[in-house]
């Protein structure tokens, strides 16, 4: 039998992260929590989800988690293999992906992203991966999710270092018209923010059992606002624990 006592914050942000697919038909995952989350959705809650990568891979059921987007293991089994120009000019900017899925090392109220640099730019005390495609899945996705292994005032801003991936309202602001809402959800160990899109700010709208809402506030680098039906989420149950260590990362490519 498989225990929930030993949840690893990786588990309960995969499985919470899962639940929120719930309905959706495509996704464009991320590597790391992303793909964790989008593979045991596929598995419990959302059985034809399709799973599009950067690569271009299309409805992927890889043998086992990739490591890279560009990991062979993507292709074997997948729907469609597409060339970059068709994945980014007629998928994403087609307004064909329901959800984006991404990962951030710093976000702000409106749902803005930074995974570029950490500090000033010319000299930061952290260089970051940077985007990816994270800016054309935040333009063009239906709604973006946004995993946060942190939540702490530094990764929780009321100004980011760096705008890698602008949302909607601060795009808006620039002139420039995405198709999408935006980050509509954020996963954190501490609980989930939300909103509807543009105009309104990220607020919280669950935490998990033993977390409080000043705790959250507290952790939040700006003023945040409170649901005041704040839900408490349930935790890991004992079948999705199984499945997400025993199908989706046996090899713990991403759980840690």
């Amino acid at each position: 039998m498989t225990s929930t006592k030993d949840t690893t914050s990786s588990e309960l942000l995969s499985v919470v992260a899962s639940r929120e697919l719930a309905g959706k038909r495509t996704v464009f995952a991320g590597i790391g929590l992303p793909t964790l989350a989008a593979s045991l959705a596929h598995l419990t809650v959302a059985p034809d989800l399709e799973i599009v990568y950067e690569s271009g891979v299309c409805g992927a059921h890889p043998s086992q988690l990739p490591e890279t987007i560009a990991d062979a293991v993507l292709i074997t089994g997948a729907e469609a293999v597409l060339s970059m120009p068709a994945l980014f000019g007629n998928v994403l900017q087609g307004g064909h992906i329901d959800v984006g899925f991404l990962g951030a090392a710093q976000i702000d109220r409106w749902g803005n992203l930074n995974s570029s640099v950490i500090g000033d730019w010319a000299e930061p005390s952290v260089r970051l991966p940077g985007p990816g495609g994270a800016m054309e899945v935040m333009a063009n996705s239906g709604e973006v999710f946004v995993v946060m292994r942190r939540h702490d005032p530094r990764s929780f801003v009321e100004e980011l270092d760096f705008c890698t991936s602008p949302g909607p309202d601060r795009a808006l602001a620039d002139g420039i018209r995405p198709l999408g809402a935006g980050v509509t959800r954020v996963i954190t160990e501490l609980g989930i923010l939300a909103r509807q899109g543009v105009g309104e700010p990220l607020r919280l709208v669950a935490v998990h059992p033993g977390v409080t809402a000043d705790h959250v506030r507290s952790a939040t680098g700006w003023p945040l606002d409170v649901a005041a039906d704040l839900a408490t989420i349930e935790p890991p149950a004992a079948a999705e624990l199984r499945r997400l260590r025993e199908e989706v990362d046996p090899g713990r490519v991403y759980l840690r």
